[in-house]
């Protein structure tokens, strides 16, 4: 006789017999509104086709004030590609969970489906996850577009729509439908200048897409699957990781320093020594009944001090001195046809502004979860300074490594519904190799790991 557990409202859970084992499969009939219900108050929206997208910044046009800002400037544009390039490791492989070492570890073993492997180290899965790490960490969001088979039984493509041209519909009831696509943003786009796409439910995207198959609203269309960081509470747009650092302003810090140098090495007076020579010295070295004309007297006089300056000047002559002679008044007691040699004080000290531009690099980069010492950031000496040895540097990859697991897993997720709905066992699993520095000792440079 078959045993079943209801839970309190009568619902069965789970059930089981002499020879089957039973679970209850599926989405619920009615979800939490609270778990995909957006909590903006009355966005900002824009119409097209009678339907309101939620406008992404107050004009529209975050993404492309984003990625003017990374553009300009290099440690955030460097720091967000190092965290690309980490997070995806040396790409995904499917593998089978056995169990588990005494340490805790996954004790992994390959999968037999040669076709499950060439999808998962394909250029379409690894284009796929460069694009939308791109989009997530750059801007704060990515846009992923699964295509279905002609009739809309598989998936046979998956692949990043640019999120820069991206909007979602104002959510209706808790539920963003629609995603529109144009290149005209942040301009309100014209017919035929945008395409829309239904969006999957955030809840559950996999039973949308199965329950989508059951109702055969899957022919001839494609969706999108959006993911988001979570640390973010706008729940259409989610913020990207470093602004934090921008809203502090050590992005504008970090932009202005060197036009300020720019500016100040293209308009700088560059005159080093401030050299004074009494006109007394002309007439005892140059008298004038000793010349013809005034132009012959000027002519010695300029080759005097041409001889002067290449004698003073230029590499070859660094640390060279210079005599003079002069004598003394007998009445007054003061020093009569003497030169006197100044050097000229610069106000402008770049150094201190190198410093102030090493700290707001440091600062974004710890806005971005990076050791700035891993970057080459590390600075010598004062609040920034940081070892920067090799065993420094190996901890801090190891680190941001650990801190990839959630970003990772949201990477996989779109992945995940996509072998799922094709039929993929439950109990094969996607998981990224990474390449990890060791030490001299170990008899190796570098490792490879799955996680």
């Amino acid at each position: 006789m078959a045993e079943i557990l209801y839970n309190n409202a009568g619902v069965p859970l789970v059930g089981f017999g002499k020879s089957f084992v039973l679970d209850t499969v599926g989405g619920p009939l009615q979800k939490p509104k609270s778990t995909s219900e957006p909590k903006t108050i009355d966005p900002v929206t824009i119409s097209v086709d009678d339907t309101d997208y939620v406008s992404w910044g107050s004009g529209n046009n975050f993404p492309d004030v984003a990625l003017g800002k990374i553009g300009r400037i290099g440690v955030l544009n460097t720091g967000l590609k190092y965290i690309r390039n980490f997070t995806l490791g040396q790409g995904i492989y499917p593998v089978k969970v056995e169990g588990y070492d005494d340490k805790g570890n996954e004790v992994l073993s390959p999968v037999s489906d040669q076709g499950l492997k060439r999808f998962c180290q394909g250029r379409m899965v690894r284009q796929y996850m460069a694009k939308v790490a791109r989009d997530y960490f750059k801007i704060g969001a990515g846009f992923v577009q699964l295509l279905p088979n002609e009739d809309g039984s598989q998936m046979t493509g998956i692949s990043t729509v640019n999120a820069q041209y991206s909007r979602l519909s104002k959510a209706n009831n808790g539920i963003v439908e629609k995603c529109i696509v144009s290149g005209a943003f942040p301009s309100q786009p014209s017919k035929g200048e945008y395409s829309v796409y239904d969006v999957l439910d955030d809840y559950d995207p996999l039973d949308d897409l199965i329950r989508r198959r059951y109702a055969k609203k899957i022919k001839g269309k494609s969706f999108i699957y959006v993911i988001r960081d979570s640390w973010s509470n706008n729940e259409y747009y989610s913020e990207p990781i470093w602004q934090s650092a921008d809203l502090a302003g050590w992005l504008d810090i970090a932009s202005k320093v060197p036009a300020y140098l720019r500016k100040a090495y293209e308009n700088q007076i560059t005159w080093k020594w401030h050299v004074q020579i009494p006109y007394a010295f002309w007439d005892r070295k140059f008298p004038k009944e000793d010349f013809e004309t005034t132009s012959l007297r000027k002519a010695a006089i300029d080759n005097y001090m041409d001889t002067i300056e290449e004698n003073l000047c230029g590499t070859e002559n660094a640390d060279k001195p210079i005599f003079t002679f002069y004598e003394i008044n007998p009445v007054n007691q003061k020093a009569e046809e003497k030169w006197i040699i100044e050097p000229l004080d610069n106000k402008t000290k770049e150094g201190d502004k190198l410093i102030t531009s090493a700290a707001a690099n440091s600062e974004i980069l710890f806005s971005l979860m990076i050791n700035p010492n891993v970057m080459g950031a590390g600075m010598p000496g004062g609040t920034y300074a940081g070892n920067q040895g090799g065993s420094n540097i190996r901890e801090a990859f190891l680190v941001n490594i650990a801190n990839a697991w959630l970003d990772r897993q949201a990477f996989l997720d779109p992945l995940e519904a996509y072998i799922r709905f094709n039929g993929v066992a439950d109990d094969i699993e996607l998981r990224f190799q990474n390449t990890i520095l060791t030490t001299l000792d170990t008899g190796a440079g570098t490792a490879k790991t799955l996680s």
